[in-house]
């Protein structure tokens, strides 16, 4: 089974204008859509342990060939 990418773009609550990219990566349990479904508890355990920040958007994708994962 491979691995689905969930990346968030995440701001600085104290300064919105600071973003960046966080890749979250998490078997795969069959397709994007899938991952759809299952990232809302992900995002929700990351925003937890990252409180300075605010998830602004997010997305599911295939990990490149190329990245270590």
């Amino acid at each position: 089974m491979g691995f689905v990418d969930l990346i968030l773009t995440v701001c600085l609550m104290a300064d919105p204008q600071k973003c960046r990219t966080e890749h979250l990566y998490f078997e795969s349990r069959g397709s994007l859509s899938q991952c759809m479904f299952l990232a809302p508890p992900e995002i929700a355990k990351w925003s937890q342990d990252h409180p300075a920040h605010k998830v602004v958007r997010w997305r599911c994708a295939y990990p490149d060939n190329g990245r270590d994962i």
